[in-house]
């Protein structure tokens, strides 16, 4: 996990049907040190079945006494073309499994989803093998942009408003391919 690293928050801890870890971030810019100056952040890496992933963030939320529109979901997307990212404050699944069950675990259409696009599936390979399957080699390096774009709009997300982020993020990233 990009964001894992990038936070030095090492190994995590098993938690609510899935691995978690907590972070302060610190304010781009700002302070180091000061209280006002950070984010609190808990990641959570779901471990049940992609399809029963809102069990996991409902018991989190739960435990936080969080609200649904304090999440943000990172998935991924067949229907975007690959390394494009979609930031959304709400709305429908749009087709996506993982997320219409968090949607219906957190009763609102109101959370935050972030989408990574990993390209349409050829028609030859069913779907499921296709998400669950290797990037090529000629995508590798640009999912890996993609990746590293999308943490960069997590912690935009975290100190901004969505449709500041949503400007800046919702764009084709680019690689050295189409730069």
């Amino acid at each position: 996990m990009i964001l894992q690293e990038r936070w030095q928050l090492g190994d995590g801890k098993p938690a609510f049907e899935g691995h978690t870890w907590d972070a302060r971030v610190p304010r781009p810019g700002g302070t180091a040190g000061l209280a006002e100056e950070a984010c609190r952040v808990t990641l959570l890496a779901p471990m049940t079945y992609m399809n029963c992933s809102g069990r996991s963030v409902a018991s989190m939320l739960s435990f936080y006494k969080a609200k649904p529109e304090e999440v943000l979901v990172v998935l991924d997307d067949l229907a975007l073309p690959l390394g494009q990212l979609r930031l959304r404050g709400d709305g429908s699944a749009g087709g996506h499994n993982g997320l219409d069950d968090i949607l219906r675990a957190c009763g609102t259409k109101g959370v935050a989803r972030l989408r990574i696009g990993i390209g349409p599936c050829p028609g030859v390979i069913d779907s499921k093998d296709f998400v669950l399957g290797r990037f090529l080699k000629d995508e590798i390096e640009e999912i890996g942009v993609a990746i590293r774009y999308a943490a960069d709009a997590v912690e935009s997300w975290l100190f901004q408003d969505i449709l500041s982020v949503m400007e800046r993020f919702n764009t084709k990233t680019k690689t050295k391919k189409n730069e």
